[in-house]
């Protein structure tokens, strides 16, 4: 059985919470030890679904002695990524330098297309940018950051070549499967029921 759109869109929309989010850093444990403070956990991870920062690009201008550096152009931009995971130290309300992008297997999605999601933030990123926030969090200073880290999720149904081009590039990745939530969402659904009759 090949991945499914509804896949896809269940854990985009599961770590669009910051827990879950949190659950996730859980099964690879280097990106886990990066948050700043695990006792105030909920305060240290700002997770921005489908996310777009503002690029600021140097323009160059032309004068007598040659090309000299001149104001920026600002463009606004999504990145390529499903999930920006942005650590914030709880204590002072600051950005950390470290930031976790998670890439999630999309349907017809092949190992090109995958990785060249990656390069793609990779390349935008090399650039100096600031993050456009969640209302939630517009007080906190959003510069780009010092770290920049990739996890890519996989299910059971991905394709075992995807696997083995992460694995051969060194790429960090989870396997999730969906069948506990599918399960757990039935039991709640009939719980429901019960309750209404």
């Amino acid at each position: 059985m090949a991945v499914q759109q509804a896949h896809y869109e269940t854990l985009l929309a599961e770590y669009s919470n910051s827990l879950a989010a949190i659950a996730l850093l859980k099964q690879y444990r280097p990106y886990l030890e990066m948050i700043p403070s695990m006792r105030r956990s909920d305060e240290s991870v700002i997770t921005i679904p489908l996310p777009t920062i503002r690029l600021r690009q140097p323009t160059q201008t032309a004068n007598q002695g040659g090309d000299s550096p001149s104001a920026a152009v600002i463009q606004v931009t999504s990145l390529p990524c499903d999930i920006a995971i942005l650590m914030c130290d709880p204590e002072w309300k600051i950005k950390t330098g470290v930031e976790i992008f998670v890439f999630i297997h999309r349907p017809q999605e092949d190992f090109s297309d995958f990785l060249g999601r990656w390069r793609r933030t990779q390349v935008l990123l090399s650039h100096t940018y600031e993050w456009m926030m969640p209302r939630r969090y517009r007080h906190i200073i959003s510069d780009g950051a010092n770290d920049i880290h990739p996890l890519f999720v996989v299910f059971p149904e991905t394709v075992e070549r995807i696997r083995r081009g992460l694995k051969g590039a060194c790429l960090p990745f989870v396997t999730q499967s969906l069948q506990l939530q599918e399960s757990e969402q039935a039991e709640s659904r009939s719980s429901e029921e019960l309750g209404v009759d």
